[in-house]
């Protein structure tokens, strides 16, 4: 089992061109776990991996409009997230899942004066390196 633990600060969230950058504010992210796919389900093998992320809000942290590189589900392990797509806004809590399939314009926001943490279990292309929040992309 590889890990992979990389730090980064929001001010480096998408490409390395500053235009791609999605704007962000007060969060952080370590890639906790990343392997490529095997098994029984051969199509996806070596062309895909899972990704597993912790991402920290600061009170007050804000993510703007953005996509995904790949879907997957989310898991708040503290805190209230105010998340926010298709104009409908939702808060999860602590325990909360939620999955998200990556080519949907969505925001997200710590409105508490708590820490808020959230795991991103990520499915990806097997070459993709970075981070996966991309500015929003016609679809």
């Amino acid at each position: 089992m590889k890990t992979i633990v990389l730090l980064f600060l929001v001010g480096v969230l998408g490409a390395a061109d500053a235009q791609d950058k999605v704007p962000a504010t007060g969060i952080s992210a370590a890639i906790k776990f990343e392997e490529t796919v095997s098994g029984y389900l051969t199509e996806l093998n070596g062309k895909y991996k899972l990704r597993a992320t912790e991402v920290t809000f600061a009170p007050g942290a804000l993510l703007d409009a953005h996509h995904h590189a790949g879907p997957g589900l989310r898991k708040v392990l503290n805190g209230e997230l105010t998340f926010v797509q298709a104009g409908k806004t939702i808060v999860y809590k602590a325990g909360d899942y939620f999955f998200e399939s990556g080519n949907v314009v969505h925001t997200a926001q710590n409105r508490t004066q708590a820490p808020v943490r959230v795991v991103f279990f990520e499915v990806l292309p097997v070459s993709y390196t970075g981070p996966s929040v991309i500015p929003p992309k016609a679809y």
